[in-house]
């Protein structure tokens, strides 16, 4: 059942960056598939009815019940935790429910037991509540994330959260007296001057048709970054046209150890988003709307729905490796193939798409379209 979660998360993710890049054109997206997914995934504990079989849908966990998904995504959190030393990687759940409203029991001990949620009753009306639940998220993004809560509103009656971190040196560090100023061609014909990394060796690397692609490990290669290269007569536009789940993994399937040389830049960005209308393109309305979501397995006292999904997430690459995590909240209301044959040259002047991943699992951990590096 963890194997099939683990695809469910990336059908899942890959769907929703569809979505994203559409909403956001031409412009950077990053965000962890992984953090949206668990979130939702506890949200999804106590939904019902028209609510379930949708998100069931959208999330992809058809043919899993209820105790199938809870335990298979405590075994997944388990096994991507990182043995490895030079590879830090933590996941933390969290609920606040609003002081003196009752809760249902069952929904809370499943998401306690099975997700490792810690579970706490907060005074909404009181400013300080707000605090705290950023003050959990920025702990447990390492500082990277300070806060995903703006505003507690009269209506808020719960917040399920998910925070992801993950910091990895890589398996070749870059040398730092081999990274140059060089021109990074944008979008619209312009180009900008970014600080590039280089390096020689052997790397997992594919040519595609119309992109190349290569896989730069972290420590002892347990989580790897993956960078897919459009070629110059084409675009990464044109590259995502057809990019889906079978397509990704028809690709992990196509990489060679081959020798060559990569050139990346250094950069550094953030992505802050709400992600209601890209999930309810996905097919998750009921969810969102307010009289008809179904969410009484969460709470029987009271009409609830979901009133917002924020998710924001931050990257570093240097040459020492690489440092991104990211949050989600989920905010619930009351009612009112080829083998390449010669050595390789990749170099990602121009815009890419870039995912890290878990080896064992297969889980994408973090996903995005860099367009302008900063």
């Amino acid at each position: 059942m963890e194997t099939r979660l683990a695809a469910a998360d990336n059908e899942f993710g890959v769907n929703l960056f569809n979505q994203l890049t559409r909403q956001d054109k031409d412009r950077n997206v990053f965000f962890s598939p992984l953090s949206v997914a668990f979130a939702l995934a506890m949200t999804y504990n106590g939904a019902t009815g028209e609510t379930k079989q949708q998100m069931a849908r959208a999330l992809k966990f058809e043919g899993m019940n209820h105790a199938e998904l809870n335990q298979a995504s405590a075994a997944l959190m388990n096994t991507l935790k990182s043995a490895d030393p030079q590879i830090e990687f933590s996941i933390a759940n969290s609920l606040w429910a609003r002081q003196g409203l009752k809760f249902n029991e069952a929904f809370l001990a499943r998401n306690r037991e099975f997700f490792k949620a810690e579970v706490a009753t907060l005074n909404f009306g009181d400013p300080a509540a707000k605090n705290t639940i950023n003050n959990w998220v920025s702990k447990n993004t390492n500082g990277k994330i300070p806060t995903i809560i703006d505003q507690i509103d009269a209506q808020k009656v719960l917040f399920l959260i998910n925070a992801i971190y993950f910091k990895g040196q890589w398996q070749k560090k870059f040398d730092r007296a081999l990274t140059k100023n060089e021109p990074f061609h944008l979008l619209g014909g312009g180009e900008k001057s970014v600080p590039m990394m280089s390096q020689s060796g052997k790397y997992q690397y594919q040519r595609g048709d119309r992109f190349q692609a290569v896989s730069l490990p972290y420590g002892q290669g347990s989580k790897s970054l993956y960078l897919f290269l459009p070629d110059e007569a084409s675009s990464l536009n044109e590259f995502l046209k057809g990019f889906s789940y079978e397509k990704w993994e028809q690709w992990m399937r196509g990489f060679r150890n081959t020798p060559g040389e990569v050139k990346i830049p250094r950069f550094k960005l953030d992505y802050d988003r709400t992600l209601n209308d890209a999930l309810k393109a996905m097919g998750m309305e009921a969810a969102f709307a307010e009289g008809r979501a179904d969410f009484s397995g969460i709470s029987e006292e009271r009409k609830l729905f979901i009133s917002e999904v924020k998710h924001k997430a931050i990257v570093e690459v240097s040459e020492e490796g690489t440092e991104a995590s990211a949050a989600t909240s989920v905010g619930i209301s009351v009612t009112s193939v080829m083998a390449p044959q010669q050595p390789f040259r990749f170099i990602a002047d121009r815009p890419f798409l870039m995912a890290i991943r878990d080896q064992q699992t297969g889980v994408i951990l973090f996903l995005g379209a860099v367009m302008d590096p900063k």
